[in-house]
């Protein structure tokens, strides 16, 4: 899909369908997952040429940030910001003096939000640049907000986990807690390694634009005007605090996995020491009754009109006395 942008808002893109020229005072060029005949039409109206999707997912720097003749070919991986499972695909920009060009194959909340500005007349956008710029601040604020709520998420997976338990506390049974430990334990691995896998794909949408912005900031005598570079500068520090807040909320993750696998540790440790009593509970009655269960003729018991229940109060009391000696040692 393609959508044009100029100082004033939306323009009208029906022309390039028929390879038509660009409207007038059009400077953004918004491909949306475009097909090969969308990105042929803008090379045809623009003269540049439009990166397809595997060109943007190739890693090395070289590839990501490229001088061109006219301007400047720029590419990054984006977290789509899915909650329920977020990736990583790519975006790409070409600047030009004239004109930018935008490819990505995911909708984002910051570019709805330019062009809200653009049409509301809330932002400086007469440039190829000054667009750019705006992209970039909302994109750095749309993975601060991100970061934000993930810092709230991870909050209240530490109050499970550190107040861990199957039912409320107020002593009622709530039927959305499962009634398992080990059930409600494995979830909560589950919901830090979901945000963990986030973390990791912010974390390379943020180096992805650390690495853009030196790069065009070092071509804005030639290119894009040196009056910028203060909001380079700006939005080049608010990567690096977000840079920051990332690696606290990754040791964050990373002590609360060390603390579920702690507590997953301490239910297999009171499994085993279950069985351990199980055991050791059944060895006297086991022993009473296999020596009971041997068929001597000179067994005193056999003629004795109460060794029957005799028998059965001994393998009782020999099984209650262990029981006993546990209960008071506090193993169960």
């Amino acid at each position: 899909m393609i959508s044009l942008q100029g100082p004033q808002g939306h323009v009208d893109a029906g022309g390039l369908a028929e390879r038509q020229p660009l409207p007038a005072h059009t400077i953004w060029i918004d491909l949306n997952d475009p097909s090969a005949d969308e990105a042929a039409a803008v090379e045809a109206a623009t003269g540049l040429r439009v990166p397809s999707r595997k060109a943007l997912s190739e890693v090395e720097n070289s590839s990501r940030l490229r001088r061109l003749r006219n301007g400047l070919s720029l590419s990054t991986p984006m977290i789509t910001f899915d909650k329920v499972d977020s990736g990583l695909k790519p975006l790409g920009f070409v600047i030009t003096r004239d004109h930018l060009v935008t490819v990505r194959f995911h909708e984002l909340r910051a570019f709805a939000e330019v062009k809200k500005r653009i049409g509301e007349g809330d932002a400086a956008c007469a440039t190829s640049t000054e667009i750019f710029l705006l992209l970039m601040e909302e994109l750095v604020d749309s993975l601060a907000d991100a970061l934000e709520e993930m810092g709230a998420d991870l909050d209240a997976l530490s109050t499970r986990i550190f107040d861990f338990d199957v039912k409320t506390g107020a002593g009622k049974f709530d039927p959305k807690v499962p009634r398992r430990r080990d059930v409600a334990l494995r979830r909560i691995l589950r919901s830090i390694g979901r945000r963990g896998k986030a973390l990791g794909k912010i974390r390379s949408s943020l180096l992805g634009l650390e690495r853009i912005l030196p790069f065009v900031a070092g071509e804005c005598e030639t290119i894009l005007g040196a009056e910028l570079e203060p909001r380079f500068e700006t939005i080049r520090r608010d990567i690096a605090s977000l840079d920051e807040f990332e690696i606290r909320l990754s040791e964050n993750v990373q002590f609360l996995l060390d603390a579920t696998l702690g507590l997953i540790n301490v239910e297999q440790n009171n499994t085993f020491r279950v069985l351990t009593v199980v055991s050791a509970v059944g060895v006297p009655p086991t022993l009473i009754a296999s020596m009971y269960g041997m068929n001597f003729k000179a067994m005193p018991e056999l003629d004795w009109a109460w060794g029957y229940p005799y028998a059965l109060a001994l393998i009782l009391i020999s099984a209650l006395i262990p029981l006993a000696y546990f209960r008071v040692k506090g193993w169960f």
